[in-house]
């Protein structure tokens, strides 16, 4: 969510690894071990938890998190608990890092002191306050000073035990000063309302003339305001203390008055006195990211050179290929670069080119896509954002159930438990193994049709680069489907949003386990057994050493790398995709015949779709996957029947009811699924039947009417991303303009190679460059785009610097990292080259 800002959009988004925490004090009595989890909060408010470590004080969370900020907060805190059965949880330490110093720790890990967690200091919100000083004449002549202080409301007090009952305790503080007054607790609110006024006369006269008066006993500009906010509490321990101001009577200054909000702070010296490294430490990796978005027009310029770069020739001169040769680590360009490609529908031909330069550079076939490039990131990218919700369809429901059984599969007999049985614990796991494998090599027809495009376009650059290599076609694929993709997804099924939280120990050992041996299984490695370094894994392998594994891999990676371009004629062998019972409507190709409902076995491959009498008999019919115009649900009110759905061909419609309604949509899916690439692929259908001479749908009297109504197309499958283009070309001119300097350094190796025709200068090794004069032209247009949106983002900040009211409800008073943010902006100045 974005935060408006005169025009512009202000994103804030954290990524955390939350990695151990050791030296976790022990518990006070027999057993000493503790139970502990660590919560993500924004200021006071939970936003993530991780799941429970047992019996250690040293506990590995090894847990990711991710989330989009749509508030204003203060503070990222960290906190470490020790679960009680019986009573509330216990809070051991916390780490507290604020706004301002998050880029300290930018993208580092880092060990943080865990510390002393007190009521006192644990506090957010802020306060609206409004002081006036004025004279006050007496009945008897006398003027008095008196501070008038009205206390109008709060904002985003935190919650405490689910409650907050919130009042305003008001004091003046000075010599001989203990004066205190409270406002009405106001219930059930973390927003009160309070809207009440509190007079303290500040001044004593010792005497009073016309011509001056005297102030014998304090000075109004020792004296200061305290408001502490407190949460009125039916419990024995008291009231909760919810935060405090002081404010410095100075403030007033000669008009004597001052209206202003405050942030809340900690009581001073509340807390207890903790030798800090009692409590252990937390190892945490935090990247806070703030992205500042123009509206789209400002944009123009260098977005249009980052989508014109798969038409750039030679690719390495263009603008997308150049920021990954830039930037620190290759994953920093390909996340927003995918994004971008993604929203724009451009994806497929950038990664094709980039990727068949890379298969170009490369010499030896073994090692086609085996380094951290830009491709092997982009891909990786893409497969992560099209691919989740594949992942989710074929690995959850039994990783779900791995992680649920707790079955034993230690193989390695060093690691054998006394109670397990070795035979047992590897036919546990070869079950393991089997059922995966199948449901990864038979869910080729729900492969995302983006990744189907991209592995097309890999299989064929490696296949015309190394003619002779008869395999190269399918590890070009394998690589990353198996290697990058479904692997890792196994091994670390948290980090694929498989399961909420890290596997415990015997899980995760069952896990890497099976993910060694598919990705081995998907290797297709001439030599497997030699794979594995451990004789345990390799004589477990030996079950897995038959021709039909190899086979329904090939199979698989054939139907994944063609069917997003479908050319029938590229698999020769037809390829089963599913079969099953269903019943059909005659479709009246006999003019006598009669339009009943009939059994019948249907069978799907990826050359045709056909019904037969019974499984194993002849086909009845059969339609050519080209002839498929489009696949759709059919309303039950056509024949009274639910679960239909028909099979639009270019001169009827065959009408089919599935079993059930998941049935239906499998078929739905798969049949949409290998059609879809059709040339005459319909845009409109008719929702109903063609009955009694008209469509009950639209009541058109012509059979050949065109549809009423849109066709629905993708799948679920397919790729569903919310993102925000703008966005993405944003992040990619930060990261450009944080590494300007290579950019510079990048335009003098063009130079130097334009000139110099020697071995290449070793401070310009690091860069690829092709056509030196290409990519200079293009380094210019980047570096001129850049420096445009580095100024409207000066101007943006003077401006807003100008506007800015220090103690308005946007930026309270003791808003350190506006504060700081101001800073960093009023001393950032802009390149020139």
């Amino acid at each position: 969510m974005a935060v408006e800002e005169e025009g512009l959009r202000v994103f804030q988004s954290v990524k955390i690894k939350i990695g151990e925490a050791k030296n976790i004090p022990p518990y006070p009595g027999p057993n000493r071990m503790r139970d502990c989890y660590c919560t993500v909060n924004l200021d006071q408010e939970e936003v993530f938890r991780t799941k429970i470590v047992e019996k250690s004080l040293c506990p590995f969370y090894g847990e990711d998190f991710y989330c989009e900020i749509p508030r204003s907060f203060r503070h990222l805190s960290f906190y470490i608990f020790d679960r009680d059965v019986f009573r509330r949880d216990s809070s051991i330490g916390k780490v507290a890092v604020k706004k301002e110093d998050l880029q300290k720790y930018h993208g580092k890990d880092t060990w943080f002191q865990l510390q002393p967690v007190s009521a006192d200091s644990e506090v957010q919100g802020k306060v609206h306050l409004e002081l006036r000083l004025s004279e006050v004449i007496t009945d008897s002549g006398v003027i008095n000073h008196k501070l008038a202080t009205r206390v109008l409301e709060c904002q985003g007090l935190p919650i405490v035990n689910g409650q907050c009952d919130p009042y305003a305790a008001v004091s003046l503080l000075g010599p001989s000063r203990s004066e205190a007054k409270k406002t009405k607790v106001k219930r059930k609110t973390n927003n009160p309302q309070f809207e009440e006024v509190f007079y303290f006369e500040v001044t004593r006269p010792l005497s009073y003339t016309k011509r001056q008066f005297d102030v014998e006993e304090e000075d109004v500009d020792k004296l200061a305001l305290r408001v502490d906010l407190w949460n009125a509490s039916n419990l024995k321990f008291g009231d909760e203390f919810l935060g405090g101001v002081r404010v410095p009577l100075r403030v007033l200054g000669q008009a004597g008055v001052h209206d202003a909000w405050y942030f809340l702070q900690p009581r001073e010296n509340g807390g207890k006195s903790v030798k800090v490294e009692e409590l252990g430490s937390l190892r945490l990796n935090i990247v806070y990211t703030e992205d500042h978005v123009f509206p789209s027009e400002h944009y123009t310029p260098l977005r249009d050179l980052l989508l014109y770069s798969a038409n750039v020739e030679p690719v390495s001169a263009s603008t997308a290929h150049i920021l990954g040769e830039v930037c620190r680590e290759k994953q920093e360009a390909a996340i927003p670069l995918v994004r971008l490609f993604l929203h724009y529908g451009k994806i497929v031909p950038f990664i094709s080119a980039i990727a068949h330069a890379e298969v170009n550079r490369t010499q030896d076939p073994n090692t086609i896509f085996r380094g951290n490039s830009l491709t092997s990131k982009c891909i990786d990218e893409t497969m992560k954002l099209a691919g989740m919700h594949y992942l989710q369809v074929t690995l959850k429901p039994i990783i779900d159930e791995i992680c649920t059984e707790h079955k034993p599969c230690e193989i390695d007999p060093v690691k054998l438990k006394e109670s397990e049985n070795l035979e047992t614990n590897r036919e546990n796991l070869r079950q393991y193994v089997d059922r995966i494998f199948n449901v990864i090599t038979t869910s080729g027809v729900r492969c995302p049709t983006v990744m189907c495009d991209i592995f097309f376009s890999l299989r064929e650059s490696a296949a015309t680069r190394f003619q002779v290599d008869q395999d190269v076609r399918y590890t070009a694929v394998s690589s990353f489907i198996f290697l990058r993709f479904f692997a890792p997804a196994i091994l670390s099924p948290n980090l694929f949003h498989l399961r909420p939280h890290h596997p415990d120990p015997a899980t995760s050992r069952t896990l890497t386990l099976i993910s060694k041996t598919i990705q081995t299984l998907g290797s297709l490695a001439k030599s497997k057994s030699a794979n594995f370094k451990e004789s345990y894994m390799a004589a477990f392998y030996d079950y897995f050493n038959e021709q039909k594994y190899a086979d329904a891999v090939k199979n698989f990676l054939d139907l994944i790398s063609t069917s997003g371009k479908w050319d029938q004629k590229s698999i020769e062998t037809p390829i089963m995709l599913k079969e099953g019972f269903m019943i059909k409507r005659a479709q009246g190709r006999n003019r006598f015949g009669m339009k009943n409902f009939k059994k019948r076995w249907f069978r799907l491959t990826n050359h045709e779709f056909t019904y037969h009498k019974t499984k194993g008999e002849g086909a009845l019919c059969s339609i050519p996957i080209e002839n498929i115009l489009a696949v759709e649900r059919l309303e039950e009110e056509s024949f009274k029947m639910k679960n239909m759905f028909q099979v639009i061909q270019p001169e009827r419609a065959l009408y089919i009811q599935a079993n059930n309604c998941v049935e239906a949509r499998d078929w739905i899916d798969i049949l949409t699924k290998v059609s879809q690439c059709n040339r005459k692929r319909l845009s409109t259908y008719h929702p109903s039947a063609y009955l009694n001479g008209h469509w009950l749908c639209c009541k058109l009297s012509a059979d050949t009417a065109p549809g009423c109504s849109p066709c629905t197309g993708g799948l679920p499958a397919n790729i569903q991303l919310d993102v925000d283009g703008d966005r993405e070309t944003e992040r990619i001119y930060s990261l450009f303009s944080t590494y300007m300097t290579k950019l510079i350094k990048m335009q003098e190796a063009c130079g130097s190679k334009s000139v110099y025709d020697g071995p290449e200068q070793e401070e310009y090794s690091s860069f690829v460059i092709d056509d030196p004069q290409e990519t200079y032209k293009t380094l210019k247009l980047i570096v001129s785009a850049v420096q445009t949106l580095e100024q409207q983002h000066t101007k943006y900040k003077r401006d807003k610097f100008k506007k800015t009211k220090i103690g308005s409800q946007e930026h309270p008073i003791g808003d350190k990292s506006f504060q700081c943010y101001i800073r960093q902006q009023s001393e950032s100045s802009t390149y020139s080259i």
